[in-house]
């Protein structure tokens, strides 16, 4: 009797182990895919954010990012900021 129990219950652990086995696999896919998404935006972000080139050149360099991905990235950092951002004081 402790031989068919023990049976039965391998049993039970191998077939919910078939069903969770492809739920975690699909989860693991989705956050993986999730960090390297995020890992090809962050370049974007960072040339959106700055503040060493104007509109124009901003929008030229994504668009570099989108077609030529991470070579463009290092471009833009030993490249875009050519020229002094000028900057607007006030005298009182």
């Amino acid at each position: 009797m402790r031989l068919l129990s023990f049976l039965f219950w391998m049993f039970v652990l191998l077939i919910a182990a078939a069903i969770v086995l492809p739920v975690l696999t699909v989860g693991f896919v989705l956050l993986c895919g999730s960090g390297v998404f995020l890992l090809w935006l962050l370049p974007i972000l960072i040339i959106a954010a700055s503040d060493q080139t104007s509109r124009g050149e901003k929008f030229c360099w994504i668009l570099a990012i989108v077609f030529l991905s991470w070579f463009a990235w290092i471009f833009y950092f030993f490249l875009a900021p050519l020229k002094p951002v000028e900057r607007d004081y006030y005298y009182y």
